[in-house]
């Protein structure tokens, strides 16, 4: 581990983020926690020039913290070579539409940049940005060619790209702002597979040409390789070759919301307005290959739902956008709901929230239309049980992972109730409703803000024109909250990748403050001003485009 001390912030209420002098230092402090990791911890994300530690709860964040201290200090002066991992090989069609751009940035020939870049092994530094990509480190330096001025708005799964130091394989089609070399037909995100990134941190990559046609280029490739120019495997090592295109219908990334493997339907999808998802407490652990955590977007009210049936608190629920849902019940069951509040019926009668609800064989509960507020949780006895993709039934927005958004004609399967007696009929107190304000707020809902771990990337006056009063936009999603309002002043300059928790407050470049929510990418490159209070994320997953929001700094607690 690097000898240079990192510095250590505290991220929100849960989690700390390390920062350290370089990737070398990075890859030993995510190896040290890898193999050795502090109770509580439950998801580490290596990042260019940082490490964040993300803990179950706040108690476990002080032992996080000292373990990372200590670490730091016991770091020997020099980190040495980096543990053996698995080699990687990928083959490449070396045909990107920036292989000449870069070859005249470099000064040499495409056939050049290409021998440089198969020529030599990477090590796979962090992931980031989507499930899959992994950066990797190790570039030459004289095809180092900065990313383009101008992201691309479509680029193509399997892209082979470079950007800097790094490079980098796209796993799927997205925006981005590398430089493409070529393109690979592995596949590098399978939730089928065990596991899931073909590339993870630690592992060694080589690319290796493939056939494109030209024999001047396939021979130099040849050379460079030592093989027989055909893109030969070296033995024992893993290639894309045998991943590639293995599923050709709907892949678990996006299957039906429906039932269970090997289970009898128990519900029926009527109706389901702009947008209904199977939510539960998400997927953490997995962030070091580009996947967050997910999960219900208001915990609070997932959980009071939960709570109400009888549910363990990992029972998955639905998450209701705005109402419109209707269910019709095989069998009997019990029912809440929780969060935004919904005028509701079951076979015509209605039924409040916040309580358990009896639903006969053949009943149907149906919602109306929310008037405040903005997601409402449906959970029924026993949970609701599609399959789970890597290790949780959440629907990823984002990633595009988990049960899809339901449709009218879904079956879905429900789970066996925990054994005990049936919950107590009655209404759970709630002591504000999800969407309302609460006393003492006139202009609009007020949501506190702790210190973030960036205060050198901000101006004077930044948290003065934070608790401007804000508008939520129309661009708003699980994955955040966009506020448009008085511009929060901040340095220019681009900072480098870093790893985001939930109610991080992050101010890009025209100053407009976005709040990340359940589905927020795994890392980002604006600088954080501030994290919200946990409470105060369950809050403002109920805004919906058009309410007004004051963000103020937290008060001691």
């Amino acid at each position: 581990m690097t000898g240079a001390a990192g510095a250590v912030h505290r991220f929100g209420e849960t989690a700390l983020l390390v920062d350290l002098p370089g990737l070398a230092a990075v890859r030993s402090l995510h190896r040290a926690l890898a193999t050795d990791a502090p109770a509580g911890v439950v998801d580490v994300v290596p990042a260019a020039r940082t490490v964040l530690v993300r803990c179950a709860a706040p108690a476990d964040v002080a032992g996080a913290r000292a373990w990372v201290e200590g670490a730091l200090l016991r770091a020997p002066s020099d980190d040495g070579p980096a543990p053996a991992g698995a080699v990687v090989e990928i083959p490449v069609h070396y045909d990107g539409p920036d292989l000449e751009d870069v070859a005249r940035w470099a000064g040499v020939s495409v056939e050049e940049v290409v021998a440089r870049h198969s020529g030599r092994e990477y090590e796979a530094a962090f992931g980031g940005f989507a499930p899959g990509f992994t950066y990797l480190a190790g570039v030459d330096p004289l095809i180092a060619a900065p990313r383009l001025a101008t992201p691309r708005t479509r680029v193509p799964a399997g892209s082979v790209a470079l950007a800097g130091e790094l490079t980098a394989v796209y796993p799927g089609e997205s925006p981005g702002g590398w430089r493409l070399l070529g393109r690979t037909d592995a596949r590098m995100f399978d939730v089928e597979r065990d596991p899931p990134a073909l590339v993870a941190p630690g592992a060694r990559v080589r690319f290796v040409p493939s056939r494109v046609g030209a024999s001047a280029l396939a021979a130099r490739a040849d050379v460079v390789r030592g093989g027989d120019g055909r893109g030969t495997a070296t033995p024992g090592a893993t290639t894309g070759e045998d991943l590639a295109g293995r599923r050709s219908g709907e892949g678990p990334e996006g299957r039906r919301a429906g039932a269970g493997a090997g289970t009898k339907p128990a519900v029926e999808v009527l109706a389901t307005g702009p947008l209904v998802l199977v939510e539960d407490e998400g997927r953490p652990g997995l962030a070091a290959i580009g996947v967050g955590p997910s999960g219900a977007a208001d915990r609070a009210s997932h959980a009071l739902a939960n709570r109400l049936v009888g549910n363990p608190a990992t029972a998955a629920t639905l998450e209701v956008a705005l109402g419109g849902l209707a269910l019709r019940f095989r069998r009997r069951a019990v029912v809440a709901l929780a969060g935004a509040a919904v005028p509701a019926t079951v076979d015509g009668v209605p039924v409040g929230m916040n309580a358990p609800v009896p639903v006969p064989t053949g009943g149907v509960l149906r919602l109306g239309l929310a008037a405040r507020g903005l997601r409402t949780y449906v959970a029924v006895r026993g949970g609701v049980t599609p399959d789970a993709v890597l290790g949780s039934r959440s629907r990823d927005t984002l990633a595009g992972i988990g049960p899809a958004p339901l449709l009218p004609g879904d079956e879905l399967t429900v789970g066996a109730p925990m054994a005990g007696r049936w919950p107590v009929l009655g209404v759970a107190p709630v002591r504000h409703v999800p969407g309302e304000l609460r006393p003492g707020e006139r202009a609009g809902a007020v949501l506190e803000v702790l210190p973030g771990p960036r205060a050198d990337w901000f101006l004077p006056g930044a948290w003065q024109a934070l608790r401007a009063l804000r508008t939520v936009s129309a661009d708003s999603d699980r994955v955040a909250i966009r506020l448009d309002g008085q511009a929060v002043p901040r340095r220019s300059g681009e900072l480098p990748s870093e790893g985001l928790v939930r109610g991080a407050v992050q101010v890009p470049p025209d100053g407009r403050p976005v709040v990340f929510l359940a589905d927020r990418p795994v890392t980002g490159g604006y600088p954080v001003i501030g994290v919200l209070r946990a409470d105060d994320v369950d809050r403002a997953a109920q805004l919906r485009p058009g309410d007004r929001v004051v963000l103020r700094a937290a008060r001691p607690s």
